[in-house]
């Protein structure tokens, strides 16, 4: 059972303007603005507005924050007040600005993380996505639910933490710089406070290619070389966005389901084991990236040459996760990963690991599959699953009158 949120005031919060003088206050869409010279707001980039949220196809940046709200608003007008502010600071945070003037006795309008200027290259991407909980019944939702959305199963290998599992909704931050990730999590905290309240969030980051190639994860080997091509419009409508033509509510065309895995990785345990076992149970070189039997990294496994695994181990993890045997192609997802390190638990062990971040049009068909795939590979000695969600990736805003969830409250 979902824990009850806990309740914060919101009287003069839900219908006070975007940059009114209360801090943190939430605007509806036809609040009062303050007096003074109107900020200047750049056109929206390209990268916000659209049919589909442009951060999903978008690789990973250097640095991301990912946090799961409880939402408090009282009734569905709230509700929709709230996703217009998220679409409004979302639409000023990824374009740039001037944060509109409060007053000589008001609160600055920005935290000043980013200078007096937001700019308009930092690089940020916003990601807003919807929890089954969204659905329960306290906004009339009930029967517009995505028809795939549940709360996150427990799997065989897993240890969950409630504490660091589901939310209402969703919002992934994502930027070339860590300040410019915070910056953007405080900015829409102080506008949603008294319609959202944290219920948990993580860190991360993506390091530069080591020295080319896919990224490396704590274990030292490349992560995602094998992915689906993110430019290929065909093949992300077949595997990534879903709509009506898969049963879906009309309001769903161009989302997408979102996995979200919060996965420790035992690195000091990994730590001491030979290399040899390392790779095998990953299925690569750690040096080259290159499958146990190929030379570069882009090569492609070839299991038909190697039927009992004495190559490529039959419960390595690449093996398991894509077999490339006919029809696995449809089990294919996109991921959009990055590292986290908590610093030490209680034990004074180190607390790293993996934020795992996937899109899929059929998480039973795509995430589900591959994850029972998985099940008691030789991997799970070394990490442990402990948290994360299944959520729904809002369709895209398509221009200045549109915003987060318009077609689902319609």
């Amino acid at each position: 059972m979902r824990p009850a949120p806990r309740r914060v005031p919101r009287r003069g919060l839900l219908r006070g303007a975007l940059a009114a003088g209360a801090a943190g206050a939430v605007a509806g869409p036809a609040a009062a603005r303050p007096r003074g010279p109107a900020p200047h707001r750049p056109a929206a980039a390209p990268r916000f507005h659209g049919p589909h949220q442009a951060a999903v196809l978008t690789p990973p940046a250097r640095a991301t924050a990912f946090t799961s709200f409880d939402v408090t608003a009282a009734d569905r007008r709230e509700l929709a007040d709230l996703l217009r502010t998220l679409t409004d600071r979302a639409r000023f945070l990824t374009t740039g600005g001037i944060p509109a003037p409060t007053g000589i006795t008001a609160p600055p309008p920005d935290s000043g993380l980013l200078g007096p200027d937001v700019p308009a290259d930092g690089g940020l991407a916003v990601t807003v996505s919807a929890g089954a909980s969204l659905f329960d019944g306290r906004y009339g939702l009930a029967g517009r639910a995505p028809r795939l959305l549940r709360a996150m199963p427990v799997f065989p290998d897993d240890d969950p933490d409630p504490a660091w599992c589901h939310g209402d909704l969703a919002v992934q931050l994502c930027a070339d710089s860590p300040d410019t990730v915070l910056h953007a999590l405080r900015d829409l905290t102080r506008h949603t406070r008294g319609a959202l309240q944290i219920r948990w969030r993580i860190n991360g980051h993506n390091p530069p290619p080591r020295p080319s190639g896919a990224p490396r994860n704590l274990f030292g080997f490349k992560d995602g070389t094998s992915g689906p091509d993110p430019r290929d419009a065909r093949l992300m409508d077949r595997l990534v966005w879903t709509g009506p033509d898969a049963g879906e509510p009309p309001w769903t065309a161009g989302g997408s389901y979102q996995v979200v895995r919060l996965i420790r990785m035992l690195t000091e345990f990994w730590d001491r084991i030979p290399l040899s076992e390392q790779e095998r149970v990953i299925g690569r070189s750690r040096d080259t990236g290159a499958p146990l039997d190929g030379a570069r990294e882009t090569d492609a496994p070839r299991y038909a040459h190697d039927p009992t695994g004495e190559v490529t181990p039959l419960d390595s993890h690449i093996r398991l996760a894509h077999p490339r045997t006919p029809g696995s192609e449809a089990h294919r997802l996109l991921r959009r990963s990055y590292s986290y390190d908590r610093g030490t638990d209680s034990n004074g062990t180190l607390d790293q690991g993996l934020l795992f971040c996937c899109y899929q049009r059929d998480p039973v068909r795509q995430f589900t599959t591959v994850q029972k795939r998985l099940a008691g590979e030789p991997l799970t000695d070394y990490v442990t699953p402990f948290g994360g969600g299944y959520f729904f990736a809002l369709p895209g805003v398509r221009d200045r009158a549109d915003w987060y969830g318009r077609a689902l409250l319609a």
